[in-house]
């Protein structure tokens, strides 16, 4: 089960040949239009890429905006019955104007205040329901600051996880970031650290280390996974106190949006099978390098992950 901020990815791209006279910026000649599914929609895309189930639970608007997710959403092969409406919120839309490969500008549509307390209380009846009829091997809070979650939900889903012995793993964003007290997984990436510690946080193991056993201390989560982009990721299991660095592995990097969103979901995969933290940690780093060859949103693919999961392991 996925719990969170959804959101239509738009992309508009096309060539550029001259500059406008009416501003020193480009003139665009838009050639295509694409649309895709982000933020815990496209989590729901990477499970259902490794070919699990996955069941969304979000809030958008009744605008066309929120017709148009729901449509892509059954275009994708993913439930909608788990997406409430919100009449006077407006569904995310990040437009991103393209041309020759490169991110020109990105515009975003969106409210991120909070939800009502109408909106609130069907939500915890939803996923109190799925709960129950699902029974779902692990629970993913995916946050994107777009004011799906806060601090009364989160607090209330975690209640009922524990309850059915459900796993929790986290997507953090600053805003609730030391709301998840009791995760199985936490999973920031280290700017998302440095700004929920309040500290300055080198890319080094000796420093990572403080900073999770420091973050071990407010939120008393399970394992700490945190994304370094260029320089791989860290693990640290707190069960056994234990830790690594897993090392980056040379990519061609196109485009990095969505490579968080395909890491929470391997890991969260992986830790309902039952890998031990730093497998979950290389082969989630894998899956999140993997993503960030293709332009655009895209999710993992499943046998390209396996046969670099393999060549990696049999390299030693």
């Amino acid at each position: 089960m996925i719990i969170g901020d959804v959101m239509i990815d738009r992309y508009l791209k096309g060539g550029v040949s001259r500059i406008s006279p009416e501003a020193p910026v480009p003139v665009v000649h838009l050639k295509e239009r694409s649309e895709h599914l982000g933020g815990a929609a496209n989590v729901a895309l990477n499970i259902l890429a490794l070919e699990a189930e996955p069941l969304l639970v979000s809030v958008v608007g009744t605008d066309a905006e929120g017709d148009r997710l729901e449509t892509l959403m059954r275009e994708n092969g993913l439930r909608h019955d788990g997406i409430l409406r919100e009449e006077g919120r407006r569904t995310t839309v990040k437009t991103r104007v393209m041309a020759g490969g490169q991110h020109l500008l990105r515009v975003d549509a969106e409210d991120t205040h909070a939800l009502s307390a109408s909106a609130r209380g069907r939500m915890l009846d939803m996923v109190h329901a799925f709960i129950r009829a699902e029974r779902p091997d692990v629970l993913v809070f995916q946050d994107y600051n777009k004011g799906v979650l806060d601090e009364d939900l989160i607090r209330k889903v975690m209640e009922m996880a524990k309850e059915s012995g459900i796993p929790v793993t986290v997507d953090p964003k600053f805003r609730h970031f030391l709301d998840y007290r009791g995760v199985s997984l936490f999973k920031p990436n280290l700017k998302e650290l440095i700004e929920g510690l309040g500290m300055d946080i080198p890319a080094e193991q000796e420093a990572l280390c403080r900073a999770c056993r420091q973050l071990h201390g407010h939120l008393d989560q399970g394992i700490t996974l945190v994304t370094l982009s260029d320089k791989g990721a860290f693990w640290m299991d707190h069960r056994v106190d234990q830790y690594g660095l897993v090392p980056v592995f040379p990519r061609d990097i196109v485009d990095v949006c969505g490579a968080g969103d395909s890491v929470i979901a391997v890991a969260s995969l992986a830790l309902a099978a039952g890998w031990p933290a730093g497998e979950i940690a290389l082969l989630a780093n894998l899956a999140g390098g993997q993503v960030c060859e293709r332009p655009g949103v895209v999710p993992v693919n499943r046998d390209r992950l396996v046969s670099e999961l393999e060549r990696v392991v049999s390299a030693g």
